[in-house]
């Protein structure tokens, strides 16, 4: 049985950075298995937030490694993320099926569960079933208003939600 389906998007405006995910997890194809949950939190004495997508065990195993490499760089997103990245690349075993958006008041990063770093174009980024419908929907709104971070986030997964099936509209926030 293969849990799946969900959307995070995160935006920088000016010096605030959001992260919004839906809490939506399906089941299989067709099933919702649960609304309510929170894929966005805060980690690091509340210095980084993330959000995650993909298949829930292998998410949680993303984020718990990567607070571990956090903690071990001293809150150094960047060197936390490559040495992660290093060592999945050593480990050809394991690849996680989850991918992952991080940020800081310095850096937002997107990281895969193949090892993949990607520091995304105009503070923008968004992963998960409904990512693309919130990436061109946050890019829309941080170039046409003047709204703040967090309100495109937001905004950039309502819209989502009313287009992909794996997308709902219990949203959840964090912003530094």
């Amino acid at each position: 049985m293969k849990f799946m389906g969900t959307t995070i998007c995160a935006v920088r405006r000016g010096n605030q950075v959001a992260i919004a995910g839906d809490g939506q997890v399906t089941m299989g194809e067709s099933t919702v298995f649960k609304s309510t949950a929170k894929k966005v939190r805060r980690i690091y004495n509340g210095q980084v937030v993330l959000g995650f997508a993909g298949s829930v065990a292998d998410a949680f195993t993303l984020c718990e490694r990567f607070e571990e490499k956090l903690t071990q760089c001293g809150g150094n997103l960047e060197r936390a993320a490559v040495l992660l990245a290093q060592e999945w690349r050593s480990d050809q075993a394991r690849k996680l099926e989850s991918m992952m958006i991080v940020a800081d008041k310095h850096s937002m990063l997107v990281l895969s569960g193949t090892g993949e770093v990607m520091d995304p174009d105009g503070g923008v980024a968004a992963i998960g079933s409904g990512g693309n419908y919130a990436l061109a929907a946050a890019r829309a709104l941080v170039e046409n208003t003047d709204l703040s971070a967090e309100e495109i986030a937001v905004k950039a997964l309502e819209v989502a939600a009313s287009i992909c099936v794996y997308t709902n509209d219990h949203i959840s926030v964090e912003t530094i």
